[in-house]
């Protein structure tokens, strides 16, 4: 019998046809359900007509590459959207002018629905998968019920590149320590959109306050080297690679990008808009004001301060999920401007919560089953859009409490992620976790650095 066999409980009412196929082949079972859900996905959005007005502006960022243009100059579809990202973005955009736009659109959803299994599968490796549960059915089963989450729902309207972004940080997160070029996921991610570059400055600083711990234990300055700051350099070298590289392709758009766009954070729209999920969003609604300027510096400083220590301290504890989740959070909290669609990292967020309720019995199982559900229900309610919002009208400024609080559910939920994340740390001492990923050690005591990882 498997274990999932053993586990279940018996059925007064008898064995029951469908519960046994599932029982007995829980892999299969969960391909046919993500199938269904995918395919009725799909459709949903086919019949909804999604523009996929993001995936356009990728496509004539890539024609303004071949034909020689000014990448910040261009506009692209009817709603003049311009090119926010580094130019090294628009270089790997390139080869979607290639293929006709309906083909682009079936390969980009396409090309999501596997990122999302990525995303999937690489989070349950970072929480550490419970053993009775198969790897293949349980990336499946989680990606048919997530894959309706606000976020997921509207990267793949947008046709938009979170999901690529989040798995080369996972993917990163995940490797084992004697992986020498781990880091590079999030260099290029960064390369791409500058915000996964928080999660070098995580490492970075985990790794330095590692390498002061060393040095006072006596360790040499040899042994001060360790994996998080040669993941941080990794991640800074393909960072810089990246920059490098678009800067010899394309010099002028480079130059100007790094000295007039990368500051110009009103350039991508309107800053109290119901889809801009940030802190300094949601500043703007609630102070209703365009810019709430030096309000929202000091609030996304002090955010950005609490969530790296918080981030620092879960990873030197050996709680690397948590500490990765810290990060995301802080990230998508501080930055001037998150859509709703940057908040695809709802899906590890998600699992990290069901894990640990499957870790516990009881009571507590109960209560982590409940916060999975609450944030999970969150993320997949739409709740941000059930108030008044239309772009230029700025509705958003003229919000009641309730309407303030729908729109401001993600900042909510990250704050929410925060706090835990800092109960989990005093509530644990300094006894090690159990969500490290394959090859990272565990502190020994309260207050020592973990092990060195074998370079």
């Amino acid at each position: 019998m498997t274990a999932l066999e053993l586990d279940a409980p018996t059925d007064p009412r008898g064995p029951h046809p469908g519960r046994g196929i599932i029982r007995r082949h829980p892999t299969r079972a969960a391909a046919l359900a993500c199938l269904v859900s995918f395919t009725a996905f799909w459709i949903v959005q086919r019949l909804a007509h999604v523009t996929m007005l993001d995936l356009m502006v990728y496509r004539a960022e890539g024609l303004t590459v071949r034909n020689g243009g000014a990448l910040y100059d261009m506009v692209a579809t009817s709603a003049h959207l311009p090119n926010t990202y580094p130019p090294f973005a628009a270089l790997l955009f390139t080869p979607l002018t290639l293929l006709d736009v309906p083909a682009m659109r079936a390969l980009a959803t396409a090309g999501n629905l596997l990122l999302l299994l990525a995303v999937v599968h690489l989070s349950l490796r970072l929480v550490g998968r419970p053993r009775h549960l198969p790897g293949p059915a349980a990336t499946l089963a989680v990606s048919a019920l997530l894959v309706w989450c606000e976020p997921v729902w509207t990267t793949l309207r947008y046709g938009q590149i979170n999901l690529l972004l989040a798995a080369l940080v996972l993917w990163d997160l995940t490797r084992k320590d004697t992986q020498r070029l781990a880091g590079i996921g999030i260099g290029v991610a960064a390369g791409l959109k500058l915000t996964p570059a928080l999660f070098a400055v995580f490492l970075a600083l985990a790794g330095a306050v590692r390498a002061g711990q060393l040095l006072r234990s006596g360790a040499g300055g040899r042994g001060a080297w360790n994996v998080w700051l040669r993941q941080a350099s990794v991640a800074t070298a393909a960072f810089l690679g990246s920059a490098l590289l678009s800067a010899l392709v394309l010099p002028r758009d480079s130059h100007r990008f790094w000295t007039e766009i990368v500051f110009a954070a009103d350039r991508v729209g309107e800053v109290e808009i119901t889809a801009n999920q940030s802190l300094r969003g949601a500043l703007a609604r609630l102070l209703h004001t365009h810019d709430p300027d030096i309000t929202w510096i000091v609030v996304a400083g002090l955010t950005a301060a609490l969530g790296l220590t918080l981030a620092v301290r879960s990873l030197l504890r050996g709680r690397r999920a948590w500490a990765a989740m810290a990060c995301a959070a802080t990230a998508l909290l501080v930055s001037p401007v998150s859509w709703s669609h940057h908040w695809v990292w709802c899906v590890p967020m998600v699992i990290l919560l069901g894990s640990e309720a499957l870790r516990r019995t009881g009571t507590a199982a109960r209560r982590w089953w409940a916060a999975t559900l609450a944030l999970g229900l969150l993320f997949g309610s739409f709740a941000l859009w059930w108030v008044p919002h239309r772009w230029h009208q700025h509705e958003e400024l003229q919000q009641n409490g309730v309407q303030m609080l729908l729109s401001d559910v993600y900042p909510v939920a990250g704050l929410a992620l925060l706090a835990l994340t800092g109960a989990r740390l005093r509530r644990s001492g300094g006894r090690p976790g159990r969500d490290s990923a394959p090859g990272q050690p565990m502190p020994a005591v309260v207050g020592e650095p973990p092990a060195r990882a074998a370079e």
